[in-house]
């Protein structure tokens, strides 16, 4: 019996850490896109304001967004009391964000604001647009005495870099904060489209047996698929195919036959004279409902909306 509680409780870790493996995979491909650091840099001398592409989850340390951190920030950061406070946040935000899929504000113990907005594939968290450190409003000097009792910032010359940097910080409007907002969901959904086109495609190392599902799946989309077909077309066990394809893509099957039908079903929904009912049938969806509640699940959005022109228009890869 101990036996046994020790080989599901060993399963679960080993799920967990691959799990974590496959987040941390899907984003390291992410971040190294040339428009990632393109993105933040001009992101940050449009606006104002400090972006940072981080993975996906509740860190265990603070997150610094590097050189284009708020001075304050990083000064408040350098003091145990600020550091813990911060990752506090961090943590909240990134729970928060993986739980409502949308994008999430929330105002620090010093008066900022920063904001998460994820990166989803399907049901993945594969990274999370970091942003902000603004005020919402003009800061006071009440308000800075605060911070430094909060923080315990008794050294002088601390307190007067502290100080410069405090009433140096932006101050964003409501207007000017969503649009801010708005900016950093697009290019999250930018980054939601890479890895989709990622999944679908596939990379060179991966084995055999999984190459040939994906190749089935891509010329029998537009019809029903099974498990069944493909384990007997690649000649592997369910269990094995299953644990095989899931170590490969970071995808279950069905989440993979969903990536290439959408593909599909976006390059349809360019052509205005297609109608919707023409597009669910011709990319495998089989009904309206269906085609919607997917299709919404991987894009962001319906697709009316996506034929309408609310997609983001991006640089390519």
């Amino acid at each position: 019996m101990r036996s046994c509680l020790l080989d599901k409780n060993l399963s679960r870790w080993a799920s967990w850490i691959f799990l974590v493996l496959v987040d941390f995979l899907e984003f390291e491909s992410l971040s190294r896109l040339p428009v990632v650091s393109f993105y933040e840099d001009a992101f940050r001398k449009a606006t104002g304001v400090a972006l940072k592409v981080v993975p996906p989850g509740p860190p265990r340390q603070r997150v610094s967004m590097g050189d284009c951190e708020n001075p304050f920030c990083s000064s408040v950061a350098s003091t145990q009391a600020g550091c813990e406070a911060c990752l506090e946040l961090q943590v909240k935000a990134q729970r928060t964000i993986a739980q409502k899929r949308t994008p999430f504000q929330i105002s620090c113990f010093a008066g900022l604001t920063e904001v998460a907005v994820p990166v989803f594939v399907g049901d993945h968290h594969v990274a999370t647009l970091m942003s902000g450190q603004v005020f919402r409003r003009p800061p006071t000097e009440r308000d800075f005495a605060m911070v430094v009792g909060m923080v315990d910032g008794t050294d002088p010359e601390w307190s007067r870099k502290a100080r410069n940097a405090y009433f140096a910080t932006p101050v964003v409007n409501a207007e000017r904060f969503q649009a801010i907002i708005q900016l950093l969901s697009i290019f999250a959904q930018y980054l939601a489209d890479f890895a989709t086109r990622f999944a679908a495609v596939g990379k060179a190392d991966e084995p055999p047996a999984v190459t040939s599902a994906k190749d089935y799946v891509k010329a029998h989309f537009e019809e029903p698929i099974t498990l069944e077909q493909v384990v007997e077309h690649v000649h592997l066990s369910r269990f094995h195919f299953c644990k095989l394809f899931k170590k490969a893509t970071g995808l279950t099957l069905t989440e993979y036959i969903a990536c290439v039908r959408v593909e599909h079903a976006k390059t349809l929904l360019v052509d205005p004279t297609t109608r919707i009912s023409d597009v669910v049938f011709a990319s495998g969806f089989g009904s309206v409902p269906r085609f919607n509640s997917v299709f919404k699940r991987y894009v962001g959005m319906s697709p009316s909306e996506y034929r309408k022109g609310a997609r983001p228009q991006v640089p390519a890869l």
